[in-house]
């Protein structure tokens, strides 16, 4: 009867002193970049918006399933792509408020993947991974486009539809930092394509100018050299 208490006892123990493996359930499944997209409605509100679409992840963000940080870089991905193919795309051609609501949505759509990319980091940090550098830079990129949205709200903001599926491996899986620098999702990217093009549009202006500018001197030298000769002419 000793034995048998000595033993129960020690099981006890053992069973209490074993640590607990860490519970994981996937939480995403297949969606749609335009069921998913906050682009809409009026700006100043983005980032709320952004964590109602990924508010199914757990408190905890080290029990997020693996496919789950694969679905988050999908969010990433397709938002970079409907940045590029949809909204760059119809900002080339709009004026006006129509450009500004364009871009109110961009900024929102900018606010989504950016804290899809934030929330997979810190994820893979509480997991023992992940880069800390990387979050630090994706944690700055997401202020700034905070700041954005916020310091439009109110105004009207556009929702351009784009035809992208993501989540249940329809995605390039990976959620690493390589895949995010591929996708290309940085707002001073743009800002630096569009610099360039007014920088480009400024030196063509300058060349032509300073073209324009020799053949008026070119002109006025061919003048004077005829009056010389005429003058010459009737002197003789």
């Amino acid at each position: 009867m000793h034995f048998s208490t000595v033993l129960i006892s020690t099981f006890a123990a053992l069973t209490i002193a074993a640590p607990t493996a860490v519970q994981k359930r996937a939480v995403f499944g297949a969606t749609t970049y335009d069921a998913i997209s906050i682009s809409g409605g009026t700006a100043g509100n983005a980032l709320a918006e952004a964590n109602a679409v990924l508010d199914k992840l757990p408190a905890d963000l080290s029990t997020v399933e693996e496919s789950d940080l694969d679905f988050l870089n999908s969010v990433n991905q397709v938002a970079n792509d409907a940045e590029t193919d949809a909204f760059n795309v119809a900002l080339e051609s709009a004026t006006g408020e129509e450009a500004d609501a364009l871009q109110r949505g961009k900024i929102k759509n900018k606010v989504l993947k950016l804290q899809a990319t934030v929330l997979k980091l810190q994820a893979q940090a509480a997991q023992g991974g992940g880069d800390a550098a990387k979050l630090a830079e994706e944690e700055t990129k997401l202020a700034n486009n905070i700041a954005q949205d916020t310091a439009e709200a109110g105004n009207a903001s556009t929702k351009l539809a784009f035809d992208a599926t993501l989540g249940s491996g329809t995605a390039d899986a990976g959620g690493d930092a390589a895949a995010d620098d591929a996708a290309g999702d940085d707002a001073a990217a743009d800002d630096a394509a569009e610099d360039d093009a007014a920088a480009d549009d400024a030196a063509g202006d300058a060349a032509a100018d300073e073209e324009e500018e020799e053949v008026a001197a070119c002109e006025a030298k061919i003048r004077r050299s005829k009056a010389r000769r005429s003058l010459r002419a009737s002197r003789a």
